[in-house]
């Protein structure tokens, strides 16, 4: 049972609004930081293998800046968080094959690898909660099962 001072931080309206912005803060950033310097953000993407990277750069940004702004307004979350999940897939499959490399390297990657894993279940998870019939359908089956438990 989640103890009462938690439950109430957790009740806290601009909790919700600050952690959307957390979750795509790396995004915010890495949109602005490629817009800024366009020419090394292609060059980054030729380096992962993504021809032309000035196509791969572009679409990162508005990925990145685009998604990362319907997360943060709460408005058609699951197409930003979408947009967001992809993007990372696509990089975790580029930049982090720790299953072709050894040593430190390979240790390094893995642990990145996995990170973009979490960050896109937390993607999905602010998909699932921002949604109501998610949330409606959900919170039936928790109390079908807890009824269940309690017979």
């Amino acid at each position: 049972m989640t103890p009462n001072w938690v439950s109430t931080i957790l009740r806290w309206p601009v909790l919700w609004h600050v952690a959307r912005l957390a979750l795509v803060s790396a995004y915010v950033l890495g949109g602005f930081t490629k817009l800024l310097d366009f020419a090394g953000a292609a060059a980054e993407q030729e380096h992962f293998g993504l021809y032309p990277g000035s196509l791969w750069a572009a679409a990162a940004i508005v990925v990145e800046l685009g998604g990362s702004l319907l997360v943060i307004v709460n408005r058609f979350v699951w197409f930003g968080a979408g947009g967001l999940g992809v993007l990372t897939f696509v990089a975790m499959l580029t930049a982090n094959t720790f299953w072709t490399m050894g040593g430190h390297e390979r240790f390094v990657a893995t642990n990145a690898f996995f990170e973009h894993l979490g960050l896109i279940a937390g993607l999905i998870i602010v998909s699932i909660v921002a949604d109501p019939a998610s949330s409606d359908s959900r919170r039936a089956a928790q109390s079908h099962a807890f009824q269940g438990v309690s017979k």
